[in-house]
């Protein structure tokens, strides 16, 4: 049998490495992975549909979903999970201590429509009573002026949107004090480069989290895998076969973790923090399958929706290709 060769984009992470080198193969396909920044993947997918296979946004997915024209349909590994304490960046000379304080401050976004930010207007309105409406917002891009959202979106009419002057970037504001903070995946340069006026909302943002996931059992999704619609009609054991086979990378990724021989990331402290992560989360924190993120995915859901994003609330079983919603037994 000709395997089929497909392209593949994704980000460099150590759950996905055995595919790339080739220790694990996927099912009928020859892979031609591509190693690329969120930011290039998920415009290139979204704008030009330029992968058979790729990671991509749960929040732009979500939308194409909403809309009825999705290009690709999702499979149920999340390549991309992080709790979201850590992406509220502020001026600390703007009296801003606690979230209640953003009521009334602009704060920058790199794109509204972003997962990171999804889960962070959230996690906002519902654990602390600060609504999307209570911010200004200023949008533009990070570290070069100007930014387009990758798919267009219709905000409510209560959301307050100010765009970037020309010129400017998010950073430069954030640095000059022209704006009182920052939400996204990314940190912003400032922060990294120790500007004296810039930190975290959660400034112990681990404790932070672990309090949140004591709470709500979230560890909140960000990307999943996509494959081409077409693709997965035409060859209907391909999805299965994607999902098959990440699911043994990401086994590999974490037996090497438990390996403390030699560390494997470069990184003090490795074998403390996932000891830290255990007691919290148990055994296995990093799940990929639709039944036991259920609870994740439908909470991410209501966010979109009730933000304003998707024009109607999306069910889960929409999102993902309907082989991969269930899987053998022996």
């Amino acid at each position: 049998m000709t395997k089929l060769t497909l392209s593949l984009a994704m980000g460099n992470y150590d759950r996905t490495r055995a595919i790339v080198d080739g220790r694990v193969q996927i099912d009928g396909v020859d892979p031609v992975p591509m190693l690329l920044s969120p930011e290039e993947m998920f415009f290139r997918a979204f704008r030009h549909e330029a992968f058979d296979i790729s990671e991509i946004s749960l929040s732009s997915y979500s939308i194409s979903v909403a809309r009825g024209n999705p290009h690709y349909v999702a499979i149920p590994v999340f390549l991309s999970r992080a709790f979201r304490h850590t992406s509220v960046y502020i001026r600390t000379d703007k009296g801003i201590e606690k979230p209640e304080d953003l009521r009334g401050k602009r704060i920058g976004i790199a794109e509204y429509q972003l997962s990171a930010n999804v889960w962070v207007r959230g996690i906002l309105e519902e654990h602390h009573g600060v609504k999307p409406s209570d911010i200004i917002w200023v949008r533009g891009g990070m570290d070069t002026p100007g930014r387009p959202e990758k798919i267009k979106v219709d905000l409510p009419a209560d959301i307050r949107m100010e765009e970037a002057p020309e010129g400017s970037t998010l950073n430069s504001m954030l640095a000059a004090g022209e704006i009182d903070g920052f939400i996204g995946p990314r940190w912003p340069r400032c922060f990294a480069e120790r500007h004296p006026h810039v930190g975290r909302l959660f400034a112990d943002s681990i404790t932070a989290a672990e309090v949140y996931y004591q709470k709500t059992k979230i560890f909140p999704i960000m990307h999943v895998l996509g494959v081409r619609r077409s693709l997965a009609d035409k060859y209907p054991f391909l999805p299965a076969a994607l999902l098959k086979a990440f699911i043994s990378s990401k086994r590999l990724a974490e037996e090497a973790l438990l390996d403390t021989s030699a560390t494997k990331v470069t990184m003090p402290f490795v074998e403390d923090n996932l000891k830290r992560v255990n007691a919290l989360m148990g055994d296995n924190p990093w799940t990929y399958g639709v039944s036991e993120n259920l609870h994740v995915l439908n909470k991410f859901l209501d966010y979109h929706a009730d933000q304003g994003l998707s024009p109607r609330r999306v069910d889960v079983a929409e999102l993902f290709h309907p082989s991969t919603l269930e899987a053998y037994s022996l």
